[in-house]
């Protein structure tokens, strides 16, 4: 069995902002190497994520967008494993 961590972080402003502050967010909690390393001694490899907005019922990505500025449902993804990271 396998448990999983959501975290529900509300990012205020218009779609811009919340994907700047999405990334932000996220570069900030993956680009340390203590945070990096702390994470995998507790057995983290891997971090999902998307942005999404509650009246998206489709669970989109806004972090992901097509061409054509369409959204995906696609996760981004943190690899922590050491061969990637």
């Amino acid at each position: 069995m396998t448990y999983r961590l959501h975290v529900d972080i509300p990012l205020d402003g218009d779609e811009d902002s919340a994907i700047r502050k999405a990334k932000a967010l996220m570069d900030w909690w993956t680009n340390s190497e203590v945070t990096k390393h702390d994470l995998r001694n507790i057995g983290v490899d891997l971090i999902n994520y998307r942005l999404g907005h509650d009246d998206d019922r489709q669970k989109s990505n806004y972090l992901i967008k097509t061409d054509s500025g369409h959204v995906t449902n696609k996760k981004c993804k943190v690899d922590l494993s050491g061969e990637n990271a």
